[in-house]
């Protein structure tokens, strides 16, 4: 139904657009009485043999919503009733900040991809933990973290300190974005010695408390195999829990989508199918080279089960999907929970 008589009618109109009018429609419709739990009875698929133990966390099941959808954790509530295992909110910066100007979202119909450069658009991590005050699910939510675009690099550490213990009391997990192609100059950040200092504070600060917290790193497919090896260095140096792989791609030489348009578009990340191939790669070269010594969550162009199965073959533990469920609409939960469990 969503593909046939929904989508194309939402695909007529600016997807930034579309993604603040479908939040509003869920939350509205959210207050119809137990259409939370009809929801969770339509898509939820709940099975012993999907739930998986991580860095001390319980994980309904394997199938998690990306940072990016949910960034200001205005609906966290609500998604939970879509059957995702987990969900994570941001990125989320120590201020408010506005983002990139507008039109800075667009779809690519013809490589069921999107085109990003959002820039941490966000309300500010004040903000955000005044709705997690008030959560109501049980659902396990990441805190995604990153720094404020007017932030040189030399004083970030500052920004991942800030948003890390606002954030510390109401999330289960942290991740840490250095890899966005939208904030100017983050992705150097990604280098060896600036992301190892970064890393090494904030688990001086995560072990200081009295019970700390998973910290993850969200890299970008963009990376070279040796960066990749440093990735891996880095993770075992600073003691992280894991890796997300990946963020989006500023590659677009598989894209099907004409050069005239994509010329228009300018600038941006780019997820969705475009990017599934080498999120694999990366996921599957990191785990080959770390012996699977640490977990790795596996994003990138997930929009079925069988997408989702190829990354956790490739090494993943856990999954999460954004433009697939763009794409795809909320039943891609479901499918790909069922698809699993066929495969198990």
């Amino acid at each position: 139904m969503y593909k046939i008589l929904v989508k194309p009618i939402l695909f007529l109109f600016n997807p930034e657009f579309i993604h603040h009018l479908i939040f509003r429609i869920v939350k509205l419709a959210s207050y119809i009485p137990f259409k939370l739990t009809v929801w969770n009875k339509i898509y939820r698929v709940n099975d012993e043999k999907l739930k998986r133990e991580l860095f001390g966390l319980t994980f309904d099941n394997p199938v998690g919503l990306a940072a990016g959808f949910d960034k200001d954790a205005k609906l966290f509530d609500e998604l939970a009733a879509f059957g995702f295992g987990f969900i994570e909110i941001g990125t989320l910066t120590p201020l408010a900040q506005a983002g990139n100007p507008k039109p800075r979202l667009f779809r690519l119909p013809e490589d069921h991809s999107l085109i990003n450069r959002m820039g941490f658009n966000n309300g500010g991590v004040e903000d955000a933990v005044k709705r997690l005050k008030k959560r109501k699910t049980k659902i396990i939510i990441g805190g995604n973290i990153g720094k404020n675009k007017v932030t040189p690099n030399n004083e970030a550490v500052k920004d991942y300190e800030i948003t890390f213990e606002a954030l510390f009391d109401y999330v289960d997990y942290f991740v840490v974005n250095v890899s966005s192609p939208n904030t100017p100059g983050l992705r150097e950040l990604q280098e060896k010695e600036p992301l190892t200092k970064l890393l090494l504070r904030l688990q001086e600060l995560n072990d200081a408390k009295s019970k700390r917290k998973p910290l993850l790193l969200k890299i970008a497919p963009d990376l070279t195999n040796e960066q990749l090896d440093d990735i891996v260095s880095i993770v075992v140096e600073t003691k992280l829990d894991g890796l997300i792989a990946t963020n989006t791609t500023i590659d677009r030489n598989c894209l099907k989508t004409a050069e005239k348009r994509l010329k228009a578009i300018g600038n941006g990340g780019v997820s969705g199918q475009a990017v599934k191939k080498r999120s694999t790669e990366v996921i599957r070269y990191i785990s080959e080279k770390s012996n699977k010594s640490f977990p790795i969550i596996g994003v990138g162009g997930i929009h079925c089960a069988e997408d989702a199965i190829e990354k956790l073959k490739a090494g993943a533990s856990l999954v999460q999907i954004y433009t697939g469920f763009v794409y795809e609409g909320p039943s891609i939960v479901k499918k790909i929970n069922q698809g699993i469990l066929k495969h198990l």
